[in-house]
C-alpha cells in the first residue's frame, strides 16, 4: 500500500513533454501525497480487476500497461560491532501517457523514474535522505524483468538465482553507501484477494500486490569514512497498477514487521480526515510454518500512545503505538527507532526503522503519509 505516496512524478510532466534535451528535472515545490496519487488521465491504460498467476522473475519487471509501479526495499541491520542501522531504498515508475510519443529523439519517453534512498544511523542519532529523478532513456533509468533489474542512475537492485529470489541493492550519496545482497528465505506473500489489493469501491481501483518479507541481507553501509559490515533482514513489497485514492482519504500508515518468533505482519490503513481509517484497511499475517493469513477491517486494533512534531515541517505524526489482533493472540508495542526519520523530499513523509516488543519481540518499518499535508 505505502508506495502510493510518492507518486509525485507529476511534477516531472513538464520536463518530459516540454523539452528533449539532457537536463535534470528541477522541483520546484512540495505537493500533498493525496494530490500526487491521483492526480493524472488513465484512460488508456490497464487496470487491475482480478487476480491472476505471478510468474518469477518475469513480475520482478516492469508492467508498462499499467500507470504506476514500485519496488520497495525497506531493512533493519547491525553491524559487527553492534551499531544499528535502517535502511529504504525504493524506485518508482510513472507512465504519463499509455503509448510512446511520437517523436524522433533518444530522449523522447513515456515514462519517469524517481527513487528514494535513506539511511537510519541509529546509534549515531541520524538520519540521511537522498531524491533523485530520471526520464527512462538512454540509460538513465529503467527496469527489465529476465534479468531483474531496475536503476535510476547508479542506485539499483539487481536479481540473480532461481526467478530472481537473490538481489543485490546498491546506492550512494554524498557521504553515505549501501551496497546489500538481500536472498529471499520465504514464499512470497500474495496481498490482499490473491494478489490484488483493493484501494477503493470502484472495480479496477486495486494494485497487484505480493511481498517478500524475509531476506536475509549481508553486505556493507559507509558512512563518511567509516565502512562497516552488516547483517539483517530486507522486507520487499512489490506493486503495480492504475488507481486512485477515494475522496475523504487524506493519508495512510503502513506497518511492516520481522518478528523473532517467525512471524511476519503487513498492516496498512487508510484515513479519513477525522483520524479514523476508511473501510479499505487491510494486510496479511506470514505464521512461522509459512501459512498466510489475510487480515481485513475489524481484524487489527491500533492505538498512537505518543507524537512526535517535525521541526522542519510542522507536521505532527505518530510516534508510538499499540497493536492488537486478537484474534491470534498477538499484542505488540511499536516504537519508532529514531524519532526523526522524516524525509524532507518532494512528498514530505516519515518512514523509519521501529523496535517491536511485547509478547513478541522483532524490529520493521513504518510509513507515514498525509500528516504534512494536514499540519
Amino acid at each position: 500500500m505505502h508506495s502510493f505516496a510518492k507518486w509525485i512524478l507529476i511534477i516531472a510532466v513538464t520536463f518530459l513533454t516540454a523539452c528533449s534535451s539532457p537536463a535534470r528535472p528541477v522541483v520546484q515545490a512540495t505537493i500533498g501525497a493525496i494530490e500526487a496519487v491521483n492526480a493524472g488521465d488513465i484512460a488508456g491504460f490497464e487496470r487491475v480487476v482480478e487476480p491472476r498467476p505471478f510468474i518469477f522473475p518475469a513480475d520482478h519487471g516492469p508492467h508498462q500497461t499499467f500507470q504506476t509501479e514500485w519496488w520497495y526495499y525497506t531493512g533493519n541491520l547491525t553491524a559487527e560491532n553492534g551499531r544499528r542501522f535502517g535502511f529504504q531504498l525504493t524506485f518508482f515508475r510513472r507512465a504519463l501517457s499509455p503509448y510512446l510519443p511520437a517523436r524522433d529523439s533518444a530522449w523522447a519517453t513515456n515514462e519517469v523514474y524517481m527513487a528514494h534512498f535513506a539511511i537510519s544511523d541509529i546509534n549515531g542519532g541520524r538520519f540521511y535522505a537522498f531524491e533523485r529523478f530520471s526520464r527512462a532513456a538512454v540509460g538513465l533509468a529503467g527496469a527489465s524483468g529476465n534479468p531483474f533489474h531496475v536503476f535510476l542512475n547508479d542506485w539499483s537492485v539487481e536479481g540473480s538465482g532461481p526467478e530472481g529470489m537473490t538481489m543485490r541493492l546498491r546506492a550512494a550519496q554524498d557521504d553515505v553507501a549501501l551496497d546489500l545482497v538481500a536472498v529471499n528465505s520465504r514464499p512470497p506473500v500474495l496481498q490482499g484477494n490473491a494478489g490484488v489489493s483493493q484501494k477503493g469501491s470502484q472495480v479496477g481501483n486495486a494494485s497487484a500486490y505480493y511481498s517478500l518479507t524475509r531476506m536475509v541481507s549481508s553486505g556493507t553501509i559507509r558512512i563518511g569514512s567509516v565502512t562497516y559490515t552488516v547483517n539483517g533482514l530486507t522486507w520487499m513489497d512489490r506493486e503495480w497498477g492504475t488507481s486512485a485514492l477515494e475522496e475523504g482519504v487524506i493519508g495512510w500508515d503502513w506497518f511492516a514487521l520481522q518478528l523473532e518468533s517467525g512471524h511476519d505482519l503487513m498492516y496498512y490503513q487508510l484515513r479519513a480526515a477525522d483520524g479514523k481509517p476508511s473501510p479499505f484497511v487491510g494486510g496479511s499475517l506470514l505464521l512461522p510454518d509459512d501459512t498466510v493469513i489475510i487480515l481485513g477491517p475489524g481484524d487489527v486494533e491500533l492505538e498512537v500512545t505518543e507524537t512526535w512534531r517535525s521541526p522542519r515541517s510542522g507536521a505532527v505524526y505518530p510516534s508510538g503505538w499499540y497493536m492488537r489482533i486478537p484474534r491470534y493472540g498477538i499484542e505488540l508495542k511499536v516504537t519508532p527507532a529514531l524519532r526523526d526519520q522524516e524525509l524532507p523530499t518532494s512528498v514530505v513523509y516519515w518512514e523509519g526503522a521501529v523496535e517491536v516488543s511485547g509478547r513478541m519481540r522483532g524490529r520493521g518499518y513504518v510509513e507515514l503519509t498525509g500528516y504534512a499535508d494536514t499540519k
